[in-house]
């Protein structure tokens, strides 16, 4: 069913809870953050790129143009986090260039009542008719994209990488932080603290994954101003589809406290699939169109 106003509350709680940047953007700075990341060199085989830069840097071209061109798109999501409660939701997402629009179709694998079908029929009307409400909303929601922006031109130089190889038209590599880097902002002080790996297609240089992990704790002031826990991690899988690169899976567990000893969490695994691309651009209002001709089942 729909969001009830206590969890609208809970949720908007949680969002506000989240003003310091690393717990709420901690996910989504790493992915684009980590791809502009300079190196040692390492050696490659003869055939191919001789540093990590060398697989990175076309990396990086290919991962910015296709944020500067968005595509629109409509996906089936499956997702867990604090937004659905903890609960399973299943909804049908039409992604457009402004913003998200979302249908609910079931919780924890239950289809909705008839009764919640229309309530969601009247939200998504709703939208359509005063799409700049709406837009306000997505647009403090979804600025992570300016923090990874900043992230890009701060961290050239706060990652090593190793274990370099070719397999199977994948380039694999080990990140971790370079100790010669003593980051002083918040966002780089943690992201300073990852190790994981990346995957990258060899043939079209585009992510096929990114996963990251702190292993010690990171303090901010000591703890007071702020402390991300040891262990928190995140991973992201990307799948090409139909000639379109896609997330297909996202997993985030980011735990520790802000200023205050506010508890600060960032907890989701969210898989998509049944993508289906928009040669043109979609308006909210044509976005709302589009998943109301859906049939209204999982």
């Amino acid at each position: 069913m729909r969001l009830t106003s206590q969890r609208r509350s809970q949720e908007s709680a949680i969002l506000r809870s989240s003003s310091l940047p690393v717990a709420a953007t901690f996910a989504s700075l790493l992915v684009p953050s980590l791809l502009v990341l300079c190196c040692a060199p390492r050696s490659f085989a003869a055939d191919g790129p001789r540093t990590p830069i060398e697989v990175l840097k076309p990396l990086i071209a290919n991962e910015q143009q296709a944020t500067e061109h968005r595509d629109c798109y409509e996906y089936l999501s499956h997702e867990r986090s604090e937004r659905t409660g903890g609960h399973m939701w299943t909804e049908r997402v039409v992604e457009t260039a402004e913003a998200r629009v979302r249908l609910l179709l079931a919780v924890d694998d239950v289809p909705l009542s008839a009764e919640a079908v229309q309530k969601e029929h009247d939200r998504l009307a709703a939208i359509a008719a005063h799409p700049e409400e709406f837009l306000k909303k997505e647009v403090a929601e979804r600025n992570d994209e300016q923090h990874a922006k900043h992230m890009l031109e701060l961290l050239p130089t706060d990652f090593l990488f190793d274990n370099v190889h070719l397999q199977d038209g994948v380039w694999h590599m080990d990140f971790h932080p370079n100790p010669a880097v003593s980051p002083s902002g918040i966002e780089d002080q943690v992201l300073h603290g990852m190790s994981g790996s990346v995957e990258v297609d060899a043939n079209q240089f585009r992510l096929i994954h990114i996963d990251g992990h702190l292993t010690q704790p990171v303090n901010i002031g000591f703890g007071l101003l702020a402390s991300v826990r040891s262990g928190s991690h995140f991973s992201s899988d990307r799948q090409q589809i139909d000639g379109h690169w896609r997330t297909i899976h996202v997993i985030s567990d980011i735990g520790g406290k802000a200023a205050l000893f506010k508890s600060i969490a960032k907890n989701s695994d969210i898989t998509r699939a049944e993508f289906h691309y928009f040669d043109h651009n979609l308006s909210v209002p044509e976005a709302v169109a589009v998943l109301l001709q859906q049939p209204s089942q999982s």
